[in-house]
């Protein structure tokens, strides 16, 4: 009795504990499952993304200063965010992955990256 890649159906020639038969279905298998499965969660990973860039490029030394037009000029959602960190001293930074920023004066945001 042999197996069949979970892909395409082929019966499978080689190990016992092979699962596809060849780097091709294993890849389009793979890829069918970790694709984002809905639109909410492409516009998500999207806007994730591009705010990640957006600090990222605006920041090249870890430590700068922009106003929130630049931010909104260049396309920055405010409302997407992966963490929030508030400090000792009761400050809140709000993260994309590693990049952060943190709002002060008069529509002024601190940007920062964690090492």
């Amino acid at each position: 009795m042999g197996k069949n890649c979970l892909e395409c159906g082929e019966k499978i020639i080689g190990r016992e504990d092979k699962k596809f038969c060849n780097d091709a279905c294993r890849n389009t298998y793979n890829n069918k499952l970790n694709k984002d499965s809905t639109n909410l969660m492409r516009t998500v990973n999207y806007t994730l993304r591009k705010n990640y860039r957006i600090l990222s490029e605006n920041n090249p030394e870890g430590k700068a200063k922009i106003n929130r037009k630049k931010l909104l000029d260049l396309g920055f959602d405010f409302s997407l965010f992966t963490s929030i960190y508030i400090t000792k001293s009761n400050v809140t930074y709000y993260f994309v992955y590693d990049q952060g920023y943190m709002p002060i004066e008069n529509d002024w945001f601190v940007l920062v990256k964690k090492n």
